[in-house]
């Protein structure tokens, strides 16, 4: 940022108190005509059933230009018009009105720096590679969080969530770009509790909405309240809200699931206000944090930092410190207010935009989810914004200078292109070590041609060679010691070391006690590719099983999870469909391990109880790719190519012992489907239109050469990767399923794919039930899958 465009940005912070001030008490500045048109908008939105009514708020500088209530309050149990001084659950709102405004009252003080990690202020919170995230990333929504903690299965207290916070896992650096994140704003408000010695509540009142004058504003507000409050939807056990059970409407108690189960005071939302006490506080930030003849609640130059670029530059959510500036949330800002203004938005139906260039503000409050949890205050929030703009006749002083603002943020550098990681596999890190672990042990080493250094050395060479190391026998796993068989696989003999190679692929699947005489140790290096029905973790569970009953040791040589150890989805596996492509109960299709780590879990939780050691990788991180870690791609087995593939996997992997075939004997499988009686043309156009994020489809014809319909010509359907990672691969395989038993029942059996998907309910629920609807149910499973793991991460 240059030194004029931040000179004009303190400028505008602090010229409130004076210029536009006078200029405001001058005359009027905005068109009664053009304000009027407000009436028709808001009354077309609840002529359509969008919201059941509105107070709006338009100001500039100290005066207010229009305040006004429309529709109604509530309509059921019994319709209540609306008042100008109805009090709204304020939704997200929260973040920036009491939260963002606390984090800066402290900074002001000295006792929290934008830069302190956060582990600083919740100590176990740097797991999992989270010791980089600091309140700044917190603040700007670039900490690489989810957007909440998962609520599928029940939980209760504030502790608990700061607990979840504590597992979770980034989905990216912090830094690297905009996720906007609950998560965030509950750990600030925590950090806010701690850094003050008081409860956030209280830190609240005391810093903000006692010294701003807003007496109606507050968490968790009393009974005699409640006839004021406007209801949002109707109470139910599906929301876990209702406090008694004749109670309709959730009305006072606030909307949001996490903070309701913090109880209802959290740092991103549990506020509730009125129109009125917003705008005093709108007053207060453009008169650079103290309004006329009360007192200062922040300094003019807190104020300009805080709603000034705080994200990446090239980041298209360009977000301050809590506000947004220029996001895809901003529609509320209209279409003529400039760049350098800044507000926010509730799920509620809140909404607050400011502008410091023309003094203007605008406040919307709505209920929209009243009275049956739909409804849509977008739109009318925007027109209402362009109209309150288009009202304006004359710009105080000469404005027009400082209407826009640089994108380049004030303390964030440019983001340079990422470089590869320089990821160390686990036989990296051993070799490094010059194998001491392994010092004076008889070992087998149970790998295939993945097993290999960095650099491309074989782990068999490594380990035949190694000092003080005696490798005497190799077990091969599914697809064979040179991973090229798609069939079982016979014992034989390396011809390079004369080592006997027991096939773990053949008549028996575990190592066996004569396999095993006269080791002391199994080491395993294999590349898994991060599904449950692979068969790697399957024959990874035998081996921990065989070595704990002959009494020997196992060492685990770690490797990338190729599809990021982030995202976990899918059904959870029944405990009766177990076999060799679903070997632990509960887990998703895509479970976000690596090789080691399933290693532990699977040690611990089937208290196997097997001498293991697990040799880490090195500078691996969760959210990485397998093309982002440096390292060379070795096909894992014949039909597993490249990412593309490894990414759809998961999904169409999961529907192929139905009559279809998923590519196999193709260039490309796994990156296409199709059968003789399927219609490509007719398929691309249904999945095509179900929208699938980050997926495009197009017919094709291809003959397989091996597998299903080998030598015979298919049609079927191409998919297309445009964006990993939104894709949803699990839900792919459901979409797929779906389509194709609507076009052909008697042909596609769902059922045929019930070890795959690991339950006999969801193979049925794929004959009937909406495949978006089937995939949102996987919740609670990935949710128990979270937690389960959580303990055995490495990374």
């Amino acid at each position: 940022m240059s030194i004029r465009t931040l000179l004009a940005i303190l400028l505008l912070a602090i010229a409130p108190s004076t210029m536009h001030w006078q200029t405001a008490r001058a005359g009027p500045s905005m068109s009664a005509d053009r304000l009027a048109l407000i009436d028709g908008a808001v009354a077309e939105a609840i002529a359509q059933r969008k919201i059941p009514g509105a107070v709006v708020i338009v100001g500039q500088g100290d005066r207010i230009m229009l305040r006004k209530a429309y529709g109604h309050r509530a309509l059921l149990p019994a319709p209540e018009a609306m008042t100008p001084d109805t009090v709204f659950d304020l939704a997200s709102l929260t973040k920036v009105v009491a939260t963002t405004t606390a984090v800066m009252a402290l900074l002001e003080d000295g006792r929290i720096r934008l830069n302190d990690p956060v582990s600083l202020y919740v100590p176990g919170f740097e797991k999992h590679g989270k010791a980089g995230v600091t309140l700044r990333h917190l603040l700007n929504h670039t900490s690489g969080l989810r957007p909440d903690v998962d609520l599928a299965d029940p939980w209760k207290g504030s502790d608990t969530a700061i607990a979840l916070a504590v597992d979770e896992v980034l989905t990216q650096p912090p830094g690297a770009r905009v996720v906007y994140s609950d998560i965030n704003f509950f750990l600030l408000g925590e950090i806010v509790q701690r850094a003050s010695g008081r409860p956030f509540a209280d830190f609240v009142q005391a810093r903000l909405l006692g010294p701003a004058g807003m007496k109606d504003t507050q968490f968790r507000p009393p009974a005699a309240l409640r006839p004021r409050i406007a209801p949002t939807e109707p109470c139910s056990a599906a929301l876990g809200a209702c406090t008694r059970d004749d109670e309709a409407m959730l009305r006072g108690v606030v909307h949001d699931p996490t903070a309701r189960r913090m109880g209802g005071i959290a740092g991103h939302s549990g506020l509730f206000g009125t129109a009125d006490d917003l705008a005093r506080f709108c007053r207060m930030l453009l008169a650079g944090g103290a309004l006329p003849g009360g007192a200062r609640v922040l300094s003019p130059l807190s104020v300009a930092r805080m709603t000034a670029p705080s994200t990446p530059l090239g980041e298209t959510q360009v977000r301050g410190l809590g506000w947004d500036l220029d996001s895809s949330f901003s529609a509320n800002r209209g279409e003529l207010l400039p760049l350098g203004s800044f507000g926010h938005t509730g799920f509620t139906g809140t909404s607050l935009w400011l502008d410091p260039a023309t003094q203007t503000f605008v406040v919307f409050l709505s209920s929209r989810l009243h009275p049956e949890g739909r409804g849509d205050a977008t739109p009318v929030r925007a027109r209402v914004a362009t109209i309150a703009a288009s009202a304006l006749q004359r710009l105080p002083g000469p404005v027009l200078q400082g209407l826009q603002w640089s994108r380049r943020p004030v303390d964030t550098p440019a983001a340079a292109a990422p470089a590869l990681a320089q990821v160390l596999n686990g036989i990296d890190v051993l070799a490094a070590s010059g194998f001491a672990a392994l010092k004076g042990l008889r070992i087998g080493l149970v790998t295939n041609h993945t097993g290999r250094t960095r650099d491309g050395q074989t782990t068999i060479d490594l380990l035949a060679k190694a000092p003080d190391v005696k490798l005497q026998a190799l077990f091969s796993p599914e697809h064979g010691i040179r991973g090229v068989l798609d069939d079982q696989v016979p014992s034989s003999r390396d011809e390079a070391t004369g080592l006997p190679i027991h096939s773990l692929y053949d008549t028996t699947r575990r190592p066996t006690p004569a396999m095993l005489a006269g080791l002391d140790a199994l080491v395993v290096d294999l590349q898994d590719i991060g599904a449950r029905f692979y068969t790697y973790p399957t024959t990874l569970a035998y081996v921990l099983q065989a070595s704990a009953e002959a009494r020997i040791k196992v060492f685990v040589l770690d490797r990338p999870n190729p599809i990021g150890g982030v995202a976990i989805e899918g059904p959870a596996l029944d405990a009766a469909a177990t076999s060799f492509v679903g070997h632990f109960p509960g887990m998703p299709v895509r479970h976000g391990m690596t090789l080691g780590e399933l290693a532990r879990l699977f040690n611990a939780e089937q208290k196997i109880a097997a001498d293991l050691t697990v040799v880490a990788m090195r500078n691996w991180r969760r959210d990485l790719w397998f093309d982002e870690t440096g390292l060379p791609w070795i096909n894992p087995s014949p039909n597993m190519r490249n990412m593309h593939q490894a990414t759809l996997y998961p999904g169409v992997g999961a529907i192929e012992y139905a009559e279809v075939s998923v590519g196999r004997g193709t260039d490309t499988p796994f990156e296409q489907i199709g059968a003789p009686w399927i219609r490509g043309s007719a398929l691309a156009e249904a999945l095509n239109q179900r929208r699938l994020p980050g997926l495009r489809f197009y017919p094709v014809a291809f003959t397989p050469t091996a597998s299903k319909f080998r030598n015979q010509a298919c049609e079927g359907v191409f998919i297309v990767v445009t964006d990993r990672q939104a894709v949803r691969p699990v839900r792919l395989g459901a979409e797929l399923a779906a389509a194709l038993f609507r076009m052909a029942p008697e042909r596609f059996l769902p059922e045929a794919n019930i070890k795959l998907l690991g339950s006999v309910a969801e193979a049925a629920r794929l004959k009937s039930e909406d495949p978006a609807a089937i995939a949102a149910s996987w919740a609670a499973a990935e949710a128990r899958w979270r937690r389960l793991r959580a303990g055995y991460l490495l990374y």
